[in-house]
């Protein structure tokens, strides 16, 4: 009798030991999830802000970039340029032209590039809707050329062809707006872009760079 209550008494032992044990490994268990948690949280707070942060910088960076004066840049008064549609060639005072008298279709201007030149006067109407034209001639190298084309590519109302008579190997044009760049990686590449792109400067804002003329 006394063995058996001895068994018993052994047996209910072991019961509470690994009952102890389960409610022992149930808690490290629950600690270390909700360590984990903590982290995982605490990271993606933590890579929440790095990328606002960063958002916020490129923003302020592009704010800043807007603002200031593009280094040697030419430009027209808008008011004396004209905006005539006309049926005919026009004789531009600038080549490539920054506005003036232009046809009553524009050139399509959504991330186009174009491999031969353009009619100007086309051309003009898409400066009018925002647009910035990329252009260059035959000392601009195939390096500046590819990296150019893969700018306008990805930038809606932006076009790109060569003239062959422009001054400069590379230049970029707006409405009442040109500069002539030193490569592709010039900043004031980037720095045009964000300042034009349909920029204060347009006459138009917000109006179409698709179903026009195209080559």
């Amino acid at each position: 009798m006394a063995s058996t209550k001895t068994s018993n008494a052994s047996r209910k032992a072991r019961i509470e030991e690994m009952r102890r044990a389960e409610q022992s490994r149930e808690r490290r268990n629950r600690f270390l999830t909700i360590g984990i948690s903590t982290v995982v949280v605490v990271g993606l707070v933590g890579f929440g802000s790095y990328v606002f942060l960063q958002e916020s910088e490129k923003k302020e960076q592009k704010v800043a970039m807007a603002k200031a004066p593009v280094k040697k840049e030419k430009s027209w008064d808008a008011k004396k340029l004209g905006r005539n549609h006309v049926t005919k060639e026009v004789s531009y005072p600038m080549t490539p032209p920054v506005g003036g008298d232009h046809s009553q279709v524009w050139m399509n201007c959504d991330r186009d590039v174009y491999k031969k030149e353009i009619p100007k006067v086309n051309a003009v109407h898409s400066l009018e809707h925002g647009a910035v034209w990329v252009t260059y001639n035959d000392k601009a190298s195939d390096a500046d050329i590819k990296k150019l084309e893969e700018k306008v590519r990805k930038t809606s109302y932006s076009l790109m062809s060569p003239v062959k008579d422009q001054s400069g190997a590379l230049m970029l044009s707006a409405w009442g707006k040109q500069v002539t760049v030193d490569s592709a990686s010039d900043p004031r590449v980037e720095q045009f872009f964000t300042k034009y792109v349909q920029g204060p400067q347009t006459p138009e804002p917000g109006a179409a760079c698709t179903g026009g003329m195209t080559l």
